[in-house]
This record gives structure tokens, C-alpha cells and sequence, in this order.
């Protein structure tokens, strides 16, 4: 008989978006899949699993009739033991142990490379626990034909493999297990009596980033990091104490506020958003930031800097607006905890970390958070904070001009328009995977699915660049066209960055792409509209932009189109 709280997890889960996941695992693998079931229904997914029978990977993988495949998952978790492989290892002629990890390499590539040829499946590939079986002692860092060595190759060419395998993404259980020690990792008990490899605590940190890599390739990403200042990236108060004597670098508890900032330049370094909100008095706020000398943070690193005496959801709320992207995309830093219990209370789709007391603390305990989890990274992430100051000097200089109109005339936009290259299929397959709002259907692709139909015949793909007088916004839409029969074509995404919203950018894209299909001999162009929780602003989308409803869907009739109003233009 199911508990109240089962209950009630049961009839949850019925509510929250179905993803359809596979577990393969040549040790048991049902604890993992009850722990992955469970953090799904806490990142608000329900995960129909498909679990295979006990060390049944070969069947399942590379029969393209398995009931892996029947189950069409979007994900598959391929977990292999480290204790295995010491199996396997030992089992090993001693003359042909050095090429060990070599075979167990190429068997692993078979395996993905199965997967792409029967499925449209992202691989969740988790590495190898790093164990040592002692018959080396320390010298089996030094050989090539001890155990340790081949599985830490195994490790390391795992990573460099993956660079070429768009489709696959890696669990770095090995980290996991180096955080928290291979005697709490693994429980010989359980793998004895019941070959299970990991053991019950530490199974809870395998589910999540199986989790967490499945939410980011689903496009659940976080954004934006919003901390405030006093006791949070430095120690003291700096409008009672002074920027002299704030603590940072050698003053007090300075190099624990250093180690904090070191940490948040490098997810600014990584495309992340930073903010600053703070109860200060702006001038204040910011002669650290300017003056301080042993400052990491400078206010160039900061895209919203907000100081003064509002409360700091009303704050936050004003950067969201000015950023333009979700409150479940951003994570709020503040030492004060009636402060977070505040944003918690009422902006309750934030991410607000609990702080320790100790700021020697905050850093290894964000790191365990994991809080930034990405499928993707592309050069475009490196100009985001300049992209994002950009757009508040856009936004100020709106404020003098009478019209709309004379802005965007006054903005002076160019985009260019290019098919999908080598260069773009990074930050087109993220754009597909973080775009909530402007996004049409809602369709994720990863840098294999984009480069697939790049090279397909049946697809017409177009990417949109934009800049401005006030800087270049990089690759901010992206439209991805099927060739049908009968002179027609159907839209299977249609993206666009909501930085650029409003200015004219939609209608340019529509006529651009009526140019297109115009010179392939398309007549009709079909588009979908697929409702989700964060793009009901494109709900009318199609009908504004002078497509007519038909059998549910939307149809542009290009021998009747004319040119739509705008204010952009082609390099």
C-alpha cells in the first residue's frame, strides 16, 4: 500500500513534463534509477525510465531491434564499474596490459556510435571511479601496466573523445568520488552480494548529475549570478567602514573573499550574467570596485550594478527586467539569511543558496551546488557581460527619443544572414537548448542534430547576426526550414534572443526567409506553434506576422506576401 507522501509524489509527477531516460549498466543499476527518478521529480521532471536487464549493454546497444531502442529514449545513461574493469584488467595477459585502456576505449566508441546510428539519443556517459588495487603501491603512477594508469588514461581519453561526439555528454563520476573518497564511494558488501558498485550515499550525487546534465541539455539552464556586496564578496560593511577596511587580500578573513571572486570572474568567463545588488549607497557601493587594488571584480565584470536603499526583490525585479530573462534562470548570493528568506518567499522561482557562516567555506560549498550546469559552451558566451552592458546603454538612450520609431531608425541594426557553418553549430545547437521564450516548438538540438541537418538536403538552415551603433549582439536567431513535397516548407524552429525583442528583428527574419524559399521554388511555408510553460509570448507570434491559421497549424502564401515593416538591414 503506497504512503500518503508516495501518494502525493505519484500524483505530482503526473503534472511535470515527461523526458524519457534508459539506464544500461554492467553492475545492478536499480538503486540509481529510483535515486535518478527521484531528483527528476525535484528538478521538476517526471523521467520514464527504461532500465535493462543486469549487464545486458551489448544486446541492448548494439541491436538495433532492442527494447532500448523500442522505447525511443532521449537520454540513455550508459554506466560502466570501475570494479569491472578491474575484472577485466586482471583477466589480461600481463605482456598486452598496456594497451588496456586502448580496447576499453574503442568498445566504448562502438557503443556510441550505436547509439547514433539506431537512435536520436543523448549519451549520459559516466566515467570510471579511480581506484587502486595497492599492487604498485605509488609506483603505479610510474608504469604503464598497473591498473591505475589505465584507468586514469581511460578518464582522460574519454574527455578528449567526447570533443568529437556531439551527441555524448560526460557524468565526471570520478570527481564525484575524489570530493568524497573511494571508501565512501563504493561498499564492497553491497558490490558482493548484490553487485551494486556504488554505495547508498553516494548514489544521491550520481542521480543528480545525471539529473543536471539531462536539465541543461533540455535547456533548464541558469544564467545569471546576483550577489550583494558587504560580507558576501568582502568582508566588513564598506559605507561604515570604509573601502580601506573592508576585509580583501590580506586584511581579516580577505583571502576567503578573494576565493569568492575568483570563483564568480570565472563564471563571467564562462558566459554567465553578473549583478550586483546591494543596500548601499551607489557611490560607496562602487570605489572598490574601482579603486580597491587587490580587487578581482571590476565593475566591467558586472552587466547590472544596483546600490541603493529599495528592498532587494524590487531590485532584483528591475534587473530581471533589464536582462529580460526568467527568475528560474538566475541564482541569488547574500550572506544576510533573512535577505534570502525574503527572495525565496517571493520570488520563489530563483535559485537561493544557502551560505555558510564562515566565508572561508562559501566557494567549496557553491562547487558541491553545482549550480551552472551546461551542454554547451561557444564563443558568443564570451561577450555576454559586454552584450548585456550594451543593452543598458540602448535601453538609456531610448529614454531621449519621442518614438519608437525614431529609435529603432536611430539604431542603425545590420544583421547578416548565413546558412549554418562550422563556426555557428555551437552556439546555434545552445540556442536551441537555453531558448524558452522566443522558441516556437521548443525543440532541442544538440551540435550532432544541428550538424545533421546542416548537411541534410531536406533543410534550409539560416542563422541571424545583428549589431548596431552601440555594439554587436553576436548570433541572436536562428530559423531551421524541412523541405516537403508540393512546393511547400514546414518550420521547425524559429529562435530568436529576447535581448533583441521588439525592434523590428521578427519581421526582418520572416522576410529573409520568404526571399530564401522564394529562390528554391517553395510557394507555401507551414509554421507550428507547440505551447510550454515560458513561450506564451509568441503564442500570436505567426498571426502578427501575416500567416493564416489552417488545420491548426499556420500558412505563409508567398505568392501573396508582402514585405513586412522594418527597420534592419543586410550587411
Amino acid at each position: 500500500m503506497l504512503t500518503t507522501e508516495k501518494r502525493n509524489m505519484n500524483k505530482d509527477a503526473c503534472l511535470l513534463p515527461v523526458r524519457r531516460l534508459a539506464v544500461l549498466g554492467d553492475s545492478a543499476t536499480q538503486f540509481l534509477t529510483k535515486a535518478i527518478r527521484a531528483y527528476g521529480h525535484d528538478g521538476q521532471i517526471n523521467f520514464e525510465i527504461f532500465e535493462a536487464d543486469f549487464d545486458q549493454l551489448n544486446h541492448e546497444i548494439l541491436d538495433a531491434n532492442s527494447e532500448l531502442y523500442r522505447s525511443n529514449p532521449e537520454f540513455v545513461v550508459v554506466y560502466l564499474s570501475a570494479e569491472r574493469l578491474w575484472a577485466r584488467f586482471a583477466a589480461t595477459e600481463v605482456g598486452t596490459r598496456a594497451n588496456f585502456a586502448d580496447q576499453i576505449l574503442s568498445e566504448i566508441q562502438d557503443y556510441w556510435k550505436a547509439v547514433a546510428k539506431h537512435s536520436t539519443a543523448k549519451i549520459i556517459h559516466l566515467n570510471f571511479v579511480e581506484i587502486g588495487d595497492a599492487v604498485f603501491g605509488h609506483f603505479a603512477a610510474k608504469t604503464k601496466v598497473s591498473f591505475l594508469y589505465q584507468i586514469r588514461k581511460i578518464n582522460f581519453e574519454l574527455m578528449n573523445l567526447v570533443q568529437e561526439e556531439k551527441h555524448v555528454f560526460i557524468a565526471d563520476v570520478a570527481g564525484l568520488s575524489s570530493q568524497s573518497g573511494y571508501a565512501n564511494s563504493h561498499d564492497p558488501r553491497l558490490y558482493v552480494l548484490g553487485r551494486v558498485a556504488f554505495a547508498l550515499d553516494f548514489l544521491p550525487a550520481v542521480a543528480k548529475a545525471v539529473v543536471d546534465i539531462a536539465k541543461a541539455i533540455s535547456g533548464n539552464v541558469r544564467k545569471c549570478l546576483i550577489f550583494d556586496l558587504d560580507n558576501t564578496i568582502w568582508g566588513g560593511v564598506v559605507g561604515d567602514e570604509g573601502m580601506e577596511n573592508i576585509q580583501i587580500g590580506e586584511l581579516g578573513m580577505g583571502h576567503a573573499f578573494d576565493g569568492l571572486q575568483k570563483w564568480i570572474k570565472e563564471l563571467k568567463n564562462r558566459g554567465i550574467i553578473l549583478a550586483a545588488c546591494s543596500k548601499n549607497e551607489e557611490d560607496a557601493a562602487k570605489k572598490p570596485f574601482q579603486e580597491h587594488p587587490d580587487m578581482v571584480l571590476r565593475l566591467e565584470d558586472i552587466a547590472v550594478f544596483v546600490a541603493n536603499w529599495e528592498n532587494k526583490v524590487d531590485n532584483i525585479k528591475h534587473i530581471q527586467k533589464i536582462l529580460n530573462i526568467g527568475f528560474d534562470s538566475m541564482v541569488f548570493l547574500d550572506d544576510n539569511p533573512f535577505e534570502r528568506n525574503l527572495v525565496r518567499e517571493l520570488l520563489p522561482d530563483m535559485t537561493v543558496p544557502e551560505l555558510p557562516e564562515d566565508p572561508s567555506l562559501f566557494v567549496s560549498h557553491l562547487c558541491s551546488l553545482n549550480l551552472f550546469e551546461t551542454a554547451s559552451f561557444s564563443e558568443e558566451d564570451l561577450r555576454r557581460t559586454t552584450q548585456y552592458r550594451e543593452e543598458v546603454t540602448r535601453s538609456n538612450f531610448q529614454k531621449t527619443l519621442t518614438s519608437i520609431d525614431d529609435y529603432l531608425s536611430s539604431l542603425e541594426m545590420v544583421s547578416i544572414v548565413r546558412v549554418f557553418d562550422d563556426f555557428s553549430i555551437p552556439r546555434v545547437a545552445q540556442l536551441t537548448q537555453r531558448s524558452n521564450q522566443f522558441n516556437l516548438r521548443a525543440i532541442r538540438y544538440s551540435e550532432a542534430d544541428i550538424e545533421r541537418m546542416r548537411k541534410s538536403n531536406k533543410f534550409l538552415t539560416l542563422s541571424f547576426h545583428l549589431r548596431d551603433k552601440f555594439g554587436d549582439y553576436g548570433l541572436i536567431g536562428l530559423l531551421i526550414l524541412e523541405k516537403l513535397e508540393n512546393g511547400t516548407a514546414f518550420i521547425d524552429t524559429w529562435i530568436m534572443s529576447c535581448r533583441v525583442l521588439k525592434r523590428g528583428m521578427e519581421e526582418f527574419m520572416v522576410n529573409e526567409m520568404a526571399k530564401r524559399v522564394r529562390q528554391l521554388g517553395i510557394e507555401r511555408v507551414i509554421g507550428e506553434y507547440l505551447p510550454t510553460a515560458k513561450n506564451k509570448m509568441v503564442k500570436h507570434l505567426y498571426s502578427q506576422m501575416g500567416f493564416a491559421e489552417s488545420s491548426g497549424k499556420w500558412e505563409l502564401n508567398l505568392q501573396q506576401f508582402k514585405e513586412l515593416k522594418s527597420f534592419v538591414r543586410t550587411n
